[in-house]
């Protein structure tokens, strides 16, 4: 497909599938199977964003993005304002690509980490770094450090772990991923993964969140809710049913008319605050720019594409 010179407006107008459809085939075996979820960013009315997602609508896959997204769907994108103009000329499943990446509209991109639906089976396990109002990102970078050395420490729990963690830089902060040997329960995640701002749970990931308490050199929290002045550490997107931001490529919105920031995976050696002036340097153009070796990065079951 041909580059855009501007990968967010192709055609002038903001159309975000043309570039997440170029990034798609290099996402396939690292999303193969997890249901695809998108944050569309209403600019108008009481409504700021809408989520499209499989538990909800018919579902999409990466692998249906990597082979639907052609010069002939983005033609007719280009001329045809409005989906239900286009059906007769377009595939069901391009039809259903259309409507989570609707034209017009700034998108997040995401997935769900463990498949849509509620106890299911856990494969990879998700902890989102959040930075509350007033940290920085040397600040989640730091933090971020500190749990993969806890992580890396556990023996019960790298007995676990396929290969080692990895991370991506979310656009505004990190995400620390590793995958498992085998399929857990869904129970795995209260045994080892629990962590709570207001009681004391006896698991793993609450061990390291003391030790990271007790190592950091800015204010750390636990758990889902964002902390004003603290870095948060929060494994709750782990379970099936949840939403994690795709790590490579994936626009990052201040607001519904603002990119600042954007996806990119890391390696563990990359951990420096020497990097921090190339992560917030990353737009889209940076992105298609240096796909084949950024998708490199990712678990190396991921960078096959079709």
């Amino acid at each position: 497909m041909a580059r855009a010179e501007d990968p967010i407006a192709p055609f002038g107008d903001i159309d975000v599938l043309l570039y997440y459809g170029t990034i798609a085939p290099y996402l396939v075996n690292y999303l193969r199977g997890k249901e695809i979820a998108s944050k569309i960013w209403l600019p108008r009315g009481n409504v700021r964003m809408l989520l499209k997602r499989g538990s909800k609508d018919k579902p999409l896959y990466i692998e249906d993005m990597a082979v639907g997204v052609t010069p002939e769907l983005m033609g007719i994108r280009h001329t045809v304002k409005e989906l239900k103009d286009a059906r007769s000329r377009i595939t069901e499943k391009q039809a259903i690509i259309w409507s989570y990446f609707v034209p017009r509209k700034l998108i997040d991109f995401f997935y769900a980490t463990n498949n849509e639906g509620e106890g299911k089976d856990i494969d990879r396990v998700f902890f989102d770094i959040d930075r509350g109002e007033g940290m920085s990102t040397r600040d989640s970078l730091h933090v971020t450090k500190l749990l993969i050395d806890e992580i890396l420490s556990d023996e019960e729990i790298c007995e676990h772990i396929k290969g080692e963690p990895y991370v991506s830089w979310t656009g505004a902060s990190f995400h620390v991923l590793f995958d498992l040997k085998q399929a857990q329960r869904a129970s795995f995640h209260d045994k080892y993964l629990g962590v709570s701002a207001v009681k004391a749970l006896d698991t793993p990931a609450s061990k390291w969140l003391k030790g990271i308490k007790k190592n950091a050199k800015v204010p750390v929290a636990g758990g889902h809710e964002k902390v004003r002045g603290a870095i948060s550490i929060d494994p709750s997107q782990t379970p099936s049913g949840k939403l994690c931001r795709v790590p490579l490529g994936s626009l990052h919105m201040r607001d519904a008319t603002t990119v600042d920031g954007v996806s990119v995976p890391l390696t563990l050696d990359m951990l420096d605050e020497s990097i921090i002036g190339e992560l917030e340097s990353y737009t889209p153009e940076k992105i298609l720019d240096g796909l084949p070796e950024l998708a490199k990065r990712l678990p190396s079951r991921s960078i096959t594409t079709i």
